[in-house]
């Protein structure tokens, strides 16, 4: 178990940090997008705080995920923007759905994994 927890754990936290040091320094062209996806996009590229917000939390984590250090409050941290990644791709684009997918179930697999140092959060 402690081997699967470092395997995902640095996967995830690459995958992190890979899409936010592209989106800082533009290193990938932006994909074209169409219909209902292209409205959202560009509300989200018209609000000048949130796409920089979320990728540097996406970047706060990467290094988190990496490192292996606060790691509960990555997860933490972390898990509204994979869902709100996971449902974007449900419902607008369906051609990225498997890497949400797979990114929203190791962030569930790695609160599972800590699961003991939840538990504090939930006590009355």
């Amino acid at each position: 178990m402690k081997i699967a927890t470092l395997i995902i754990r640095t996967l995830i936290g690459l995958l992190l940090l890979f899409a936010s040091i592209s989106y800082f320094f533009h290193l990938m062209p932006e994909p074209e997008v169409t219909g209902n996806f292209k409205a959202f996009n560009v509300g989200l590229v018209a609000s000048t705080y949130l796409m920089p917000l979320a990728k540097t939390i996406e970047l706060l984590c990467g290094l988190a995920f990496v490192s292996g250090r606060y790691v509960t409050l990555a997860n933490v941290l972390i898990m509204p923007i994979t869902l709100n990644i996971l449902f974007i791709n449900y419902f607008m684009a369906p051609e990225g759905l498997p890497i949400a997918a797979l990114l929203f179930l190791g962030n569930l697999f790695l609160i599972y994994r800590y699961w003991d140092n939840y538990k504090s959060l939930f006590a009355a």
